[in-house]
């Protein structure tokens, strides 16, 4: 009797192959159908997830797909998470440290003001368009001020843009941001009295300052060695590959967990410190494989999985309008402004601000504490769930056609 059937819990396991090899198989397809058209393959992947979600098909709930356990979504969702960590660890490892001390004033002015005007948008927003209470304006606000640039790293590879000026911008202004909203979010809660006050607060802004000071020492001085120990001393299959996995889950761990920083933070961390070593090749060669064979076409297809344009009541429609007019134009204008005044061009700015459009985990996390301090509604937690699958979307054509025009009005 084959292992897989021998015990009911264990049954629950034949879904979770079946699903993945349609979200495999899809995922492919629907980026190749995407390239005919020529649009970034990762817009295939992210519709296809729309298709497959509760939105359309509701593939979890098929007969031979369905686990009454909840297993299956649960394992697919956590896999999504570590395709996220490794696309981000991919695009650190291919990140050159002098391109973002070029870029370092641009990328922190391009994160300041990208967290700041979504912010201050919903905070001013009149009372026909948003009939919530100031308090759920900011924490939508600040929901919207949060990017992820998994999306648009993606797409920068697909373009082979990734080491231009902008995309290294782009890569320093996304692990900006991300530190400012959580630490907005930490002051946000310690004010709503949940965090302890004043104390509360500067332990957290402690523990995140001395998390990423040592990620980055660490990163910098002692991966390098790490692998080549592993390579050159440990006599046994992959042990390279095997310690580079290892750093890159561990900074995450670390960045997360000590740090409070989203993991991705410190999944590229890692992999700029590993970016260093004469390894750097073989690496980016032997993850590419693992990455888009199976973690990345995960991810994508995931972000579509999580939502559910059924649950929304059409009375919320104003505010989804809205919130997708703020995320869109506060990161061209906020990120592109910042961007600008660190001494970019125009044109590069704007694709910076394009860039910053898709939002992501960080994004998640605000609008789960939202709806535990009772400030968010259920449509509002799903909105924002549909603003920011709106976001990722849209994000690759985007930037796509602003490297293109580029392209040709230079030629």
């Amino acid at each position: 009797m084959s292992v897989l059937s021998s015990g009911s819990e264990d049954t629950s396991v034949l879904p979770l192959l079946l699903t993945l090899a349609v979200i495999l198989a899809c995922a492919k397809l629907g980026g190749a159908l995407a390239v005919k058209f020529k649009q970034p393959a990762v817009l295939g992947d992210l519709l296809v997830g729309l298709l497959l979600g509760p939105t359309a098909i509701n593939m979890l709930d098929l007969p031979l797909l369905h686990d009454p356990t909840g297993n299956t979504a649960a394992t697919i969702f956590k896999m999504s998470q570590l395709g996220v960590i490794l696309l981000m660890f991919a695009a650190g490892l291919g990140t050159e440290i002098s391109d973002l001390v070029k870029t370092g004033r641009a990328a922190f002015l391009a994160g300041l003001f990208g967290m700041l005007l979504p912010i201050g948008m919903m905070a001013a927003m009149p009372a026909p368009f948003f009939t919530g209470s100031l308090n759920s304006a900011i924490l939508l606000g600040l929901a919207l001020a949060a990017t992820s640039v998994s999306i648009s790293v993606q797409t920068l590879v697909e373009l082979k843009r990734l080491r231009t000026p902008e995309g290294m911008t782009l890569l320093g202004a996304a692990v900006v941001d991300d530190v400012l909203v959580i630490l907005a979010l930490s002051i946000y809660t310690s004010i709503m009295g949940v965090s302890g006050g004043e104390s509360g607060l500067l332990v957290i802004s402690i523990r995140m300052f001395l998390t990423l000071t040592g990620c980055c020492v660490f990163g910098y001085m002692l991966l390098p060695r790490l692998v080549d120990w592993a390579a050159n001393r440990l006599p046994i299959s992959q042990a390279m590959m095997t310690a580079v996995l290892v750093a890159a889950l561990f900074f995450a761990w670390v960045s997360e967990f000590a740090g409070g920083v989203a993991a991705i933070t410190g999944a590229y961390i890692a992999g700029v410190g590993l970016g260093r070593t004469h390894w750097r090749e073989e690496i980016a060669r032997e993850l590419q494989t693992m990455n888009y064979a199976f973690f990345v076409p995960i991810f994508l297809v995931g972000v579509g999985l999580q939502a559910n344009v059924r649950n929304l009541s059409l009375s919320i429609i104003p505010l989804g309008i809205v919130l997708v007019v703020v995320a869109v134009v506060s990161k061209i204008l906020g990120c592109g402004a910042g961007a600008r005044m660190g001494g970019l061009s125009t044109r590069q700015s704007f694709r910076v601000g394009v860039g910053m459009i898709s939002r992501g985990e960080v994004g998640l996390i605000v609008a789960g504490v939202g709806q535990s301090l009772g400030l968010f509604s259920g449509d509002e937690f799903t909105l924002i769930i549909l603003v920011i699958l709106i976001s990722t979307i849209i994000t690759p054509p985007l930037l796509r056609w602003s490297f293109i025009g580029v392209a040709a009005h230079e030629q």
